[in-house]
């Protein structure tokens, strides 16, 4: 199992001298990954829903300062060298999918091969309006689209492509990724579509079990989840085998209540020989890579944090 840690991208945690020193003592500490959100703009009035709180509220608090996605993914390979970089997720649709594709391609070849790129289609209409990306009520299309592109680019010496959001031909794309085959994508999401996009494109599945539309809090939803998900790659023709299943916990512990919404056991919840044996069971899922969130308002508070974690709830996995 691969764990990994949410890296901020916001707030005074995110000045570039806390970013080295937390993204380096993680990996001393040996965590595999870390996680980058992406916002490229927080608008000041967001009436769209947020999926993952049970108000449906996003928070605008602060003055709205963030790093970049892509280029605090560059800076913190240029300061690690086995920690791996994973978008947390990209909103596809914000940027031009070639350009977008070439930043990835990028940061691979010079992180030698440490990039995953998690997905997802995005939620706020606000942003995408602000930064004037592409239709919002057309994003799943844009995201599919978009997806595909990449691939094309990444891994063909002519590439060529011509759909309804992307165009292109007779270019030379290089370099390509460092990783054979290309960056692996992760799917995030949980919804049908989510799922859908996944079993067709996706190389694992990379949900956040904090949905309350579609939750996936208890072992036993999970599971159902990874059923579903089993029977749409099958009928999209591909081997369930061949997609993976990567988990994100925004919460742990005592922040959590001891019980899922189905009365169920809630994972990652209680104390940390609970939580270690939902690391097993989650393994005997399937599930490979963890990423948590941890808390600390000083980088000397979340390294400690993450060395707590790790010799309470690692050690006895």
């Amino acid at each position: 199992m691969q764990i990994g840690f949410s890296a901020p991208t916001a707030g005074p945690l995110a000045s570039a001298d806390n970013l080295t020193r937390l993204a380096t003592g993680a990996e001393a500490l040996g965590y595999s990954h870390a996680t980058f959100s992406d916002h490229v703009v927080i608008p000041t009035d967001v009436a769209a829903r947020y999926p993952y709180s049970d108000t449906g509220e996003f928070s605008t608090a602060g003055n709205g300062e963030r790093n970049e996605q892509l280029i605090e993914l560059a800076f913190v390979a240029a300061r690690t060298s086995t920690l791996r970089l994973v978008t947390s997720v990209m909103v596809v649709p914000h940027r031009p999918a070639v350009l977008a594709a070439k930043q990835l391609a990028t940061i691979d070849v010079l992180s030698g091969g440490r990039v995953t790129l998690g997905i997802g289609a995005g939620w706020m209409r606000e942003e995408f309006e602000a930064i004037d990306a592409p239709d919002f009520d057309k994003r799943g299309k844009v995201t599919d689209e978009y997806i595909a592109a990449f691939r094309e680019l990444w891994s063909k010496e002519r590439p060529k492509f011509s759909g309804e959001f992307v165009k292109f031909d007779n270019i030379i794309f290089a370099p390509k990724p460092a990783q054979k085959g290309g960056i692996p994508i992760w799917v995030g999401g949980e919804s049908g579509p989510a799922l859908r996009r996944t079993a067709r494109l996706g190389d694992a599945w990379y949900p956040i079990g904090s949905n309350p539309a579609f939750p996936l809090d208890s072992l036993a939803r999970l599971r159902a989840g990874v059923e579903k998900l089993h029977k749409l790659t099958a009928e999209a023709g591909r081997d369930p085998k061949s997609v993976g299943l990567a988990f994100r916990f925004p919460k742990y512990g005592a922040a959590l209540p001891d019980k899922a919404g189905d009365g169920e056991r809630r994972l990652f919840s209680g104390t940390p020989a609970a939580i270690a044996g939902d690391i097993k069971a989650l393994t005997a899922v399937g599930v490979s890579a963890i990423d948590i969130t941890f808390d600390g308002n000083t980088v000397a508070t979340m390294l400690e944090e993450m060395k707590r974690f790790a010799g309470e709830v690692l050690a006895k996995v």
